[in-house]
């Protein structure tokens, strides 16, 4: 049983609200939370998610940290190894 006048009070109907609409309901200790998304307008759980990756974030780091030629070399020394077999 828990102790008397140290809980806070629970809802057990606490409404989610997004963008001024009731979207679910749960318990909480608050009779109403107010989200800015939710996974009923979230691009990844919706499908219109779309992936930018234009410049290439390792190629880009690769540069910024004067990695450029160690990738390219790596590859190439492979490609000898994988001729002389």
């Amino acid at each position: 049983m828990p102790k008397a006048e140290i809980h806070p009070t629970w809802y057990p109907d606490a409404k989610v609200i997004c963008n001024g609409e009731v979207v679910m309901t749960t318990g909480s200790t608050s009779p109403e939370l107010h989200v800015d998304v939710w996974s009923g307008n979230h691009p990844f759980y919706t499908g219109t998610q779309k992936i930018l990756d234009t410049e290439g974030r390792v190629d880009r780091f690769m540069r910024k940290y004067g990695m450029a030629g160690a990738s390219t070399d790596a590859q190439a020394g492979d490609q000898k190894a994988d001729a002389k077999a």
